[in-house]
């Protein structure tokens, strides 16, 4: 998808789905650039303090500079900040943060150039990608360090990821015909001082969170047919009495995943085969009963967290800010990342909530005390020395763990620093990876389900599962055989796993 950008409103999927961009080439989008960066050259050739143009940063902002001084504080701004570590972030998480923070700075109220716009845009149009470090922003003022990366590479400065390898920003300027840029004053300030990796690490996170989301309801429906369980907690009455949307948009997905199944019970069969049925309950376990309610609130804490990011893709979210129509500069807190960071704190609850669901699911449909009739460890071979799924309920079990240890809050762990004047910062870029991890984790727990949802398909017999369940074990058996004789699986859950990614098994 191509993106046009100017001082319209983008959609989220806009953004996670564009690969091209375009700048808006008409008159009135240029004037508009142009009249803030005026108003700002006005107010500097006035005399008139500026912060972070013609005065220092952060506790430094008591100092003033002169005119002449203030490019020289733009480059040495991106320079001493070239500090993060950690891994270097992915290619589409830097895609979306370059163009997030293009986004921003072209509504009008950032005081750049036309010129410093038009660069950004070459980087994404060469497929120039600042090699930016996971870690280094507590999220306030914005994302210095790592956006600090994205100002070095326009300059020809550090590294920069180009057709899949590690090289030398200046190298790669030069072979695509680019000239290093030189920044006007505030230029760095306002690539820098936003919220533009967060969110474009979130943009990532929130679609890979929906597609496990979507994969857990379809392990979910599978687990139906396989624990051949009651889907009268399924029906719409039920939800239309305690009307949660998600809770009535996951009930929904189940019964659609469910439509022909035939090993599953409904109200009326349940309570005629009760005094036959021996290890059948009147009512199914909490973790197959339940699956609407618990997922239902993922599925509106996403609605809500796509919200507060798309809503910050189209904020301005640098400081100072230029009114054009009042010819008044401001100065506040827009780069602060609050609303990213409880986006981030509240679904990596919810991933650990999904996370400790499939624990609980997953050790049913294993255990033959509780898996009618599916037998011990999901074997499928009856000698004694092979162990079928006993092993990957371990795996999937410590995997739980790990995802459910992430759910502290970040935005809770602010730490005060740069001279006591970042005394609360928004932990927003650490929550996003926070995030992230646990999205990992949890799809490698989702892969190994999905394996025993297959191994259990053969022991019931795949002609009884519904046209859903069967398309579902075909992708699966399609790079993974059956587990028969013992053998090593990691590949498998790896295979899974990027599927589960790519949303193929929804």
């Amino acid at each position: 998808m191509t993106v046009t950008i100017n001082d319209q409103f983008i959609p989220f999927e806009n953004v996670a789905n564009a690969t091209s961009v375009l700048l808006d080439s008409g008159a009135l989008f240029k004037e508009r650039i142009a009249a803030a960066e005026a108003l700002l050259l006005k107010e500097i050739s006035g005399g008139n303090p500026i912060y972070g143009v013609t005065t220092g940063y952060g506790d430094s902002g008591k100092n003033y500079l002169v005119y002449e001084d203030a490019r020289t504080l733009q480059v040495n701004l991106y320079r001493f900040h070239g500090c993060g570590v950690g891994e270097i972030l992915s290619e589409k998480e830097i895609f979306n943060i370059v163009l997030v923070r293009l986004i921003s700075i072209s509504k009008g109220y950032s005081g750049v150039s036309m010129e410093l716009l038009e660069a950004l845009l070459k980087l994404l149009e060469h497929g120039i990608l600042p090699a930016i470090p996971s870690k280094g922003s507590v999220g306030a003022s914005g994302d210095l360090t790592p956006l600090s990366y994205i100002a070095a590479t326009l300059a020809g400065e550090r590294e920069v990821l180009y057709r899949g390898a590690l090289r030398s920003s200046a190298e790669v300027l030069a072979e695509c015909g680019l000239s290093p840029y030189t920044f006007k004053p505030k230029e760095a300030l306002a690539i820098m001082n936003g919220t533009s990796v967060m969110t474009g690490i979130l943009v990532v996170q929130l679609e890979n969170f929906e597609k496990l989301l979507r994969g857990l309801e379809s392990f979910s429906a599978g687990l139906f047919e396989a624990m051949e369980a009651d889907t009268t907690a399924l029906e719409p009455f039920v939800h239309q009495v305690k009307p949660f949307e998600g809770q009535i948009k996951c009930a929904s997905n189940l019964r659609q995943k469910l439509e022909g199944a035939t090993l599953v019970h409904d109200r009326l069969t349940r309570y005629q085969s009760f005094f036959d049925a021996e290890h059948h309950n009147i009512q199914d376990r909490y973790s197959i009963r339940c699956i609407p309610q618990i997922l239902g609130v993922a599925w509106d804490n996403l609605a809500i967290a796509k919200k507060w990011v798309e809503t910050e893709i189209n904020s301005v979210s640098d400081n100072p800010l230029i009114n054009c129509d009042e010819q008044i500069i401001y100065t506040g807190c827009n780069f602060y990342g609050g609303y990213m960071a409880h986006s981030a704190d509240t679904l990596k609850i919810c991933l650990a909530n999904m996370a400790d669901l499939l624990d609980k699911q997953f050790a049913v449909l294993v255990d033959d005390k509780f898996n009618r009739g599916l037998g011990e460890n999901l074997k499928l071979s009856k000698e004694h020395y092979h162990h079928g799924f006993k092993a990957m309920q371990i795996s999937l079990s410590s995997l739980s763990a790990d995802v459910m240890m992430r759910m502290l809050p970040s935005s809770a762990f602010s730490r005060s620093t740069e001279s006591m004047n970042q005394d609360k910062v928004s932990m927003g870029t650490t929550g996003a990876l926070g995030l992230k991890g646990g999205i990992e984790e949890f799809a490698s727990m989702l892969a190994i389900a999905m394996l025993g949802i297959a191994q259990a398909m053969d022991i019931r017999g795949l002609e009884n599962f519904s046209p859903f369940a069967q398309s579902l074990y075909t992708k699966i058996r399609a790079v993974s055989a059956p587990l028969i004789e013992d053998r090593r699986l990691d590949g498998d859950i790896i295979t899974l796993r990027e599927m589960l990614l790519r949303g193929e098994l929804v």
